[in-house]
């Protein structure tokens, strides 16, 4: 890595003028080395592997929970929750809440953080916003390497929010140990929505809003959930906890819940199996980032990105054309190491 006075590097970007480096400070537990870091990391490009690497092999035992359900059943407040109850047991959380982008101006909208009050101003508490930049799935690619960062200067637990829910949510099961699928009365048929592949992934279901009417019914209807459920994990009867996240109530019973799903993966050695799954998702992203991220970022800066998005809207080219004159003009092939492309 470089030193703290070269230019451009990550641990220029992480020392701030500090006395310490950059990276010493991250390991301390600074705050704004570690929000310095994560943006080093969102970047991607060269510092972003430095740092990485730098990292890679440091304590990665961290509890990773992630928290899926449609708009509306009250994700973010019961995250917040959560993570307040888990520092004031003084364990440093954080939580990724991967926010949808907007697809004009490419920004995210972090409805999800304005949601998180009480936690945004607890002390032991580290939220950072992931856009998901048009991604299917409700998880963003940095989000990876965001829990990796969090993993290595001892955040535990790690909490992962996703946008919505919908077959692409099982995306979600390649990062996280326990995955917590929220419903909440009043959401229609949202429930008889889910695809099998969303049952397989849920850990554990939650009923929020649960003084709201119908709760009784929801309730019924995600037992009957997680009896189904049982022929993708026999040796797991997903348990169905109800809860009023705006009041507490029933959050205790939730992280219990979580718990008891850690000791039984543990007791059955399932953390290996989901590790070897989430390095294959790192796998994955990591090649996508070469593949298609660099190439379209490196078309974009050079103005063709537009052109050729212009012509395809004429509907005077293909978007396989397209995409071919992306991947032959700007793909790793065209782009030797060394020419200036750090930032792809």
């Amino acid at each position: 890595m470089a030193d703290a006075g070269e230019r451009g590097g990550p641990e220029a970007r992480l020392a701030r003028g500090r006395e310490t480096t950059g990276y010493e400070a991250l390991l301390a537990g600074d705050r704004a080395a570690l929000g310095a870091a994560l943006s080093v990391v969102e970047d991607g490009g060269e510092d972003s592997h430095r740092l990485l690497d730098r990292l890679r092999g440091r304590d990665a035992s961290a509890q990773i929970i992630g928290v899926t359900g449609p708009p509306g059943s009250g994700k973010s407040t019961l995250v917040n929750e959560l993570a307040v109850r888990y520092a004031d047991q003084g364990r440093r959380v954080a939580i990724v809440a991967v926010d949808p982008t907007s697809p004009y101006t490419g920004g995210a909208v972090l409805g999800d953080r304005v949601r998180m009050n009480r936690a945004s101003r607890h002390p032991g508490v580290f939220i950072r916003s992931a856009a998901t930049r048009g991604l299917l799935g409700g998880v963003a690619r940095a989000t990876l390497d965001f829990v990796r960062t969090f993993e290595a200067v001892g955040y535990d637990p790690i909490i992962v929010e996703t946008v919505g829910i919908g077959q692409s949510e099982v995306d979600i099961a390649r990062i996280a140990h326990t995955a917590i699928v929220v419903e909440a009365p009043g959401l229609g048929d949202a429930v008889q929505a889910m695809k099998a592949g969303v049952l397989e992934i849920a850990s554990v279901l939650c009923v929020n809003k649960a003084d709201l009417p119908g709760a009784d019914a929801k309730l019924l209807q995600m037992n009957e959930l997680a009896d189904r459920a049982a022929a993708y994990a026999p040796d797991w009867r997903i348990p169905v906890v109800a809860t009023v996240a705006s009041t507490g109530q029933g959050v205790d019973d939730l992280m219990a819940a979580i718990a008891s799903h850690r000791e039984h993966l543990g007791s059955t050695d399932r953390i290996r199996a989901i590790e070897r799954v989430r390095a294959l998702a790192e796998i994955r992203a990591a090649l996508e980032a070469l593949r298609v991220d660099a190439p379209l970022g490196r078309a974009e800066r050079a103005g063709r990105l537009e052109d050729l998005a212009n012509a395809v809207a004429a509907r005077t080219i293909s978007a396989r054309d397209a995409a071919a004159s992306v991947d032959r003009e700007f793909a790793a092939a065209a782009y030797p190491e060394g020419r200036g492309d750090e930032r792809a």
